[in-house]
C-alpha cells in the first residue's frame, strides 16, 4: 500500500520526531511511504482568519502535490480535516472542486488510517508509564476520529491509560485564537493542565502538534514533571 505523508507545518518545523515516528510506524505496518516535497501549508490559518482568496493558492498547490497519491496520511487531525474542507471551499469551481473531492476522499489522520484502513488496533508498541490522552477539537468534532487513538493506546504494552477529565474542552490553542485572545487562551490551557494533573499521569499524549505545543509549553513554564508525546512517537516505541 502506497502512502503519501502530509507532514504539516508544525510537525515539519517543531516536531520532526513525530513525522519520523509516523513514517517508521507505517513502514513497519507494510506501507510504502513517499513525501511530496512540493507540499506547503494547507491554508488553514489564513482561511480561518478570513483570507479565503489568499488561502486558495496554497490549497491548489496542495491538491496538485498529492494528486498522485493512493492514500494521504497526516499525523494531525486538524490538518487532515482541512483537506476534507477543500471541496466546500471550491464548491462550484468546475476545475478545482472535483480535484478537491478526490483529495478529501483519500486523506486520513494517522490513527484513523491504521485502524480503519489497515484494520490494525495493536501495533506492538511498548511504553511503561501512566498516561492520559488529549482529544483535540478538530480531530474529534470535525473529522470525527474518536475511537481509533484510544483503541491503539490501550493496546500499548506497559502503558497505564487514564481518561482525561473534561476531555471535550478546548486547550485554548485554536490556531490564531491563542494569539488574538491570549489571556482567554491562557486560562483555558491552565484548566487543561489542571485536569491532566488530576489523572496523576506521567505522560500527556496528543495527536495534534498545535495542541501539544500549547499544552506542553504551559506545562514547561509551570515546571510540571509531565512528559509530552505525540501519539506517533508512542505507537513507534518498541
Amino acid at each position: 500500500m502506497k502512502v503519501s505523508l502530509f507532514a504539516t507545518c508544525l510537525v515539519d518545523m517543531f516536531q520532526g520526531n513525530a513525522g519520523k515516528a509516523a513514517v517508521e510506524l507505517l513502514e513497519r505496518l507494510g506501507c510504502e511511504i513517499d513525501f511530496p516535497e512540493s507540499q506547503v501549508c494547507c491554508g488553514q490559518p489564513a482561511y480561518n482568519s478570513g483570507y479565503v482568496k489568499e488561502s486558495k493558492e496554497a490549497m491548489k498547490r496542495m491538491i496538485t502535490a498529492f494528486e498522485h497519491a493512493e492514500y494521504v496520511v497526516s499525523p494531525s487531525g486538524s490538518c487532515a480535516y482541512m483537506f476534507h474542507e477543500y471541496p466546500h471551499v471550491f464548491k462550484g469551481d468546475s476545475v478545482w472542486e472535483p480535484r478537491a473531492k478526490k483529495l478529501a476522499e483519500k486523506t486520513y489522520e494517522l490513527t484513523q488510517f491504521i485502524v480503519e484502513v489497515l484494520n490494525v488496533d495493536d501495533v506492538g508498541a511498548k511504553l511503561k508509564g501512566k498516561a492520559t490522552y488529549h482529544t483535540s477539537c478538530h480531530m474529534t468534532r470535525l473529522l470525527g476520529v474518536k475511537e481509533a487513538p484510544v483503541k491503539l493506546l490501550k493496546n500499548v504494552k506497559g502503558l497505564e491509560f487514564e481518561e482525561l477529565p473534561g476531555k471535550e474542552q478546548c486547550c485554548g490553542f485554536g490556531g490564531t485564537f491563542s494569539v488574538k485572545m491570549a489571556q482567554i487562551s491562557e486560562q483555558m490551557v491552565d484548566e487543561k493542565v489542571g485536569h491532566i494533573e488530576e489523572t496523576e499521569a506521567e505522560i500527556l499524549i496528543g495527536a495534534d502538534a498545535g495542541c501539544l505545543m500549547n499544552i506542553g509549553g504551559r506545562i514547561g513554564r509551570q515546571g510540571k514533571p509531565i512528559r509530552v508525546m505525540h501519539i506517533a512517537e508512542v505507537l513507534n516505541c518498541r
